[in-house]
């Protein structure tokens, strides 16, 4: 009877839960039958937050825009600040929202004080925040031609200039600073970078171009950095280039000028002569080879059609190499063996173990392959490194 009130069977059904509970079956299966009679869960309670977790974080930034949750900023400072942080944490909403928010800044940016507030606001967050230059970058050259303040202090894109020159003529005692200086340093190098490739100047006549005070900036922001030859500074110029390397040489041959050649050579020569981890001249040594791969653009008559071994000089270099029972080695590319070629590579169980390079597969215990060590040894790396290279200039001359 005191199991008919827990459980809630009216009482006029005893006799018949009588009958039916006799039997050991019946008593196993009551006693499972307890525990979820008495438990405290339900499906209404709360769902489980940790501890410390902002439960209202992803709905704020996902039920609605920005715009729509500003109206407790009290000063032009919160408002852009909380904007750049919603930036930072989503990206994709850059499409969407930075029509608002440009309308926004145009009703509340009136004067050269606000205007000078907003370019520091945007620069502290483009050379503070990690990987948010590029963005910062793609908003700079939106606000440039959709503010419309244009006080006598200069526009927006005049202002963002004059701040990032106050950074530039301080390049020369950034790079020979502290740890902590040059990694600032850096990250304005960076920004600037961006700001080259996606910053648009409109012409007179409607035409678009680069920033040309931004290219001449950047190539002495390179002597800069090769002028004081330490890892962090030279790391720092292998991204500037590989970010940059392509368009600047562009730029610099309509010009008639071999800049490049020249930043090139003197690659070389840190290479060959400065006392920079091997890691590093590993690294300089790879820009050189991709500037000479045309910084890996491909020109072909049809870009856009699919890659053949003719139009892709890349097509087969991904390809294993097989070998005859001589030991003469074939690949894709040997018309002779095409056939054999495609027999091999469609016959998997072959390589059950070993990746194309050799890479174990199979885990611990084959002792032969972990016992092989692929890296030169360091002097012996270092010599064949300065090999190529001085094989390279009695090339050149």
């Amino acid at each position: 009877s005191e199991h008919l009130q827990k459980t809630g069977i009216p009482s006029g059904s005893q006799d018949k839960v009588s009958v039916l509970d006799s039997g050991p079956e019946m008593a196993e299966r009551q006693s499972a039958v307890d525990p979820v009679a008495t438990s405290n869960l339900s499906v209404k309670a709360p769902e489980f937050y940790p501890p410390g977790y902002n439960q209202n974080f992803n709905q704020n930034f996902t039920d609605s825009s920005f715009d729509d949750r500003c109206d407790g900023y009290l000063t032009l400072a919160e408002y852009v600040q909380g904007f750049l942080n919603h930036l930072t944490e989503q990206p994709g909403c850059f499409e969407t929202e930075i029509e608002q928010f440009a309308e926004t800044l145009n009703g509340w940016v009136i004067a050269d004080e606000a205007l000078q507030e907003l370019v520091e606001l945007i620069y502290q967050q483009a050379t503070s925040v990690p990987n948010f230059s590029y963005m910062g970058a793609r908003l700079c050259n939106y606000l440039s031609h959709h503010l419309t303040i244009s006080p006598q202090s200069g526009n927006f894109r005049q202002l963002l200039l004059q701040r990032c020159r106050t950074e530039y003529e301080n390049k020369d005692e950034a790079t020979k600073g502290d740890e902590t200086t040059r990694k600032q340093f850096h990250a304005f190098v960076l920004f600037l970078a961006e700001l080259y490739l996606n910053l648009e100047i409109k012409g007179t006549k409607g035409q678009v171009t680069r920033a040309e005070i931004l290219q001449e900036g950047l190539r002495e922001l390179l002597n800069a950095l090769f002028s004081n030859p330490v890892d962090s500074n030279l790391i720092c110029a292998v991204k500037l280039l590989k970010l940059t390397g392509s368009v600047l040489e562009d730029a610099w041959k309509e010009k008639g000028k071999n800049d490049m050649e020249e930043i090139i050579q003197r690659i070389e020569n840190v290479v060959l002569d400065a006392n920079c981890s091997r890691d590093v001249k590993h690294m300089l040594l790879k820009l050189v080879e991709l500037r000479s791969s045309n910084w890996g653009r491909v020109h072909g008559t049809t870009p856009h059609a699919e890659a053949t071994p003719e139009n892709d000089p890349n097509y087969f270099m991904n390809e294993p190499t097989f070998y005859t029972s001589d030991g003469v080695p074939f690949t894709a590319a040997d018309p002779d063996y095409q056939e054999k070629y495609q027999e091999l590579l469609e016959r998997e169980d072959l390589f059950p173990y070993y990746e194309e390079n050799g890479a174990d597969l199979s885990g611990p215990g084959e002792l032969y392959f972990d016992e092989i060590d692929d890296e030169m040894d360091p002097e012996i790396e270092e010599a064949y490194e300065k090999f190529c290279l001085e094989s390279e200039h009695k090339r050149k001359q």
